[in-house]
């Protein structure tokens, strides 16, 4: 089989490339548009490292085939912010002392921001629920919780 040409937007921006039609998302966001911060784990849709943004929900990006997702609205860690500023969400993930090694981040951060954008103001227990697909092997899970809320309260 021959490379196809996909149309993405990803963080606000088109873009054109030219894929296998067996890629999987995050690895067209790595390798094509070097957007790293979706991380590559288990390659089975287990750990939610690779977790990004399609139209407003949020997906295991290792487990959806590129070609299923062209011109729907893609959004990676590296367009949480804008105008070189932190999204709140992030901010508080720094001020809550949310992230140890940072190999969770974006896929917590993405699932996160996917809550707050349906529910400004989650319980404990939705926010927990939540994240429940992303793994996190440092925390401990409670800074990312109160991570959240303190977002939530921001808001």
């Amino acid at each position: 089989m021959e490379k196809r040409l996909l149309k993405l937007r990803v963080n606000g921006e088109d873009y054109e490339v030219y894929v296998e039609p067996w890629h999987v998302l995050r690895d067209v966001l790595r390798h094509e548009l070097g957007l790293t911060g979706t991380k590559q784990g288990c390659d089975t849709g287990y750990c939610g490292a690779c977790t990004v943004l399609i139209d407003g929900k949020a997906v295991k990006s290792c487990v959806v085939m590129a070609r299923q997702v062209q011109e729907r609205d893609i959004v990676t860690v590296e367009g949480l912010g804008s105008d070189g500023e932190l999204d709140p969400l992030q901010q508080a993930f720094i001020d809550k002392f949310a992230i140890q090694c940072g190999f969770c981040t974006s896929g917590m951060l993405l699932s996160a921001k996917a809550l707050l954008m349906e529910n400004p103001h989650p319980s404990e227990d939705e926010i927990k629920e939540a994240i429940m697909g992303n793994l996190c092997r440092c925390t401990g899970y409670k800074k990312i919780v109160e991570a959240v809320q303190a977002a939530a309260e921001r808001s």
